[in-house]
């Protein structure tokens, strides 16, 4: 029974951090911002990002309640705000308005990429943050099930990494399109997340 809950957790989480996160949506943006780099300074720039991004995640996963309550913002209002935020998320990537965004957002001219604009904000966003704040208080206060949903977040960090690693080698067969299909699909499941967010703090400020 225990097995299957953390299964449970991880693949709830595994798949919550993938589509807010975004590694292949964020693809040929990575490809934008290192276009004038040789193939092992993009891969130097992609593990950078990467593991600034996974600092800046942790930390959030691990004291963004406390932050919460300093801040004197309840759980439930975080929650509905975590929602409505996903819920615009996933409307721009249903109608294709998303990528347009972080394309218009994107600094070629900073002097430090990897920190800005890929570690922050293309990976750790304000939804991923969000998310992971969200996501941390739900499955509650037990050292095992916090650890596995850690775990779940760490992969998909690491898979952005390989993701970005293997366009960095083969930059030129990258299919936009291809991209764009899988981010509609992506995003009708966010759709169910983001709602589900919400309804479940309406649920936690009624009871």
């Amino acid at each position: 029974m225990l097995h299957k809950l953390m299964l449970e957790i991880f693949i709830q989480t595994f798949f919550l951090y993938f589509i807010v996160i975004d590694p292949l949506g964020n693809t040929p943006l990575f490809l934008i911002v290192t276009q004038n780099m040789e193939t092992k300074q993009k891969i130097k720039t992609a593990l950078s990002a990467t593991i600034i991004a996974t600092i800046i995640l942790l930390f959030f996963a691990l004291l963004g309640s406390y932050v919460l309550n300093y801040l004197n913002i309840s759980f439930p209002a975080f929650t509905i705000g975590g929602g409505l935020i996903l819920l615009l998320i996933s409307m721009e990537m249903l109608f294709d308005k998303r990528q347009q965004r972080k394309e218009g957002d994107i600094d070629l001219n900073s002097d430090n990429v990897s920190v800005f604009p890929l570690a922050t904000p293309l990976i750790a966003g304000p939804a991923a943050i969000t998310s992971v704040i969200v996501s941390v208080s739900d499955i509650g206060n037990n050292f095992t099930n916090q650890t596995v949903g850690m775990l779940s977040l760490v992969l998909v960090l690491f898979l952005t990494f390989i993701i970005f690693f293997i366009a960095s080698k083969f930059s030129k067969i990258i299919n936009k399109k291809i991209i764009s299909v899988f981010s509609r699909v992506i995003a009708i499941i966010l759709v169910g997340l983001s709602i589900q967010y919400i309804l479940d703090g309406i649920k936690t400020f009624i009871a």
